[in-house]
């Protein structure tokens, strides 16, 4: 019953996302403002995230960032609806795009330097990922989905363009491709519990950070890079530059880090991910996502 229900679900999804992006921008406009008048857990965990987050900003100025986001959440089907299910032409005649820095992450490709390419949780992460990986050749990490049904619509979906996914436990996988010159796409900005974290501040507030990263710079020798996403008003930008960080420490490149993150979130805020729970561990499930 359920796989039923799911691919009805899907089925509907894909004709949706094959409407004109002008339809397609009403009905997520019509949806945003349904999800912003009920009562669901992901409107409080963004809120609680924004206001905790810019707790500088006035009143008004947190809600407008929140209301926002919630429309820009309500994107989402569609971003990622056009990452896996589009064609290369499609997307190329009907999304303006940007990448800057691209000539960058060619020439070092080519010296099979292997590449972490760091990101944040945008909300239009797949067709960030999607665009980028038409243009290079890239390998993801990812967390597979619970349902093996839509894990297959999710694979299928990431490999139209990316060389490679391989779940997020599986750390040898990626080594083994950074060893081996690949550019791997990371995103670092989720909370994977304390015992696989340092805490660290983002957004001046205490959160576990996954310490993996720079055990894994240390151990494959690759260059880091960070990929900076954003629409700039219909055109979506990819700005990706090589960043150099403070290695001393654990510690110390989990707050670099995270401030490079904080710094691009504060830029375009309503496009991040708040829905994410990111300081579950540190401030306490219960406490702050009531």
């Amino acid at each position: 019953m359920k796989n039923a229900l799911l691919i009805f679900l899907i089925s509907f999804w894909k004709i949706l996302v094959f409407f004109p992006i002008g339809f397609q921008k009403l009905i997520s406009t019509a949806l945003g403002y349904l999800i912003i008048c009920l009562p669901l857990k992901r409107n409080r965990i963004s809120r609680a995230n924004i206001y905790l987050c810019f707790k500088n900003l006035n009143q008004q100025d947190k809600d407008k960032i929140y209301r926002k986001n919630i429309f820009a959440f309500a994107r989402v089907i569609f971003y990622t609806g056009i990452a896996w299910f589009w064609s290369d032409k499609k997307i190329k005649k009907n999304i303006c795009f940007e990448i800057n820095g691209l000539k960058n992450l060619l020439i070092n490709q080519r010296s099979e330097n292997g590449t972490l390419l760091f990101f944040k949780h945008s909300l239009h992460l797949e067709l960030d990922a999607r665009i980028l990986a038409m243009h290079a050749e890239i390998y993801g990490i990812q967390r597979e989905h619970n349902s093996k049904m839509f894990e297959s619509i999710q694979r299928s979906g990431r490999l139209k363009s990316m060389k490679g996914i391989t779940d997020r436990n599986n750390t040898l996988a990626f080594m083994r491709w950074l060893k081996q010159g690949k550019t791997v796409l990371y995103a670092p900005d989720q909370d994977y519990g304390l015992k696989k974290s340092v805490e660290v501040n983002f957004f001046g507030i205490p959160a576990a950070t996954i310490s993996a990263p720079l055990k894994i710079i240390e151990k494959t020798g690759c260059k880091t890079y960070f990929i900076n996403s954003y629409f700039n008003k219909d055109r979506l930008i990819l700005d990706i530059k090589e960043i150099n960080i403070d290695q001393s420490s654990v510690e110390k490149f989990s707050e670099n880090l995270n401030l490079i993150i904080e710094n691009k979130i504060k830029l375009h805020p309503h496009e991040y991910l708040w829905q994410h729970r990111r300081f579950k561990s540190t401030l306490g499930k219960t406490k702050l996502y009531k």
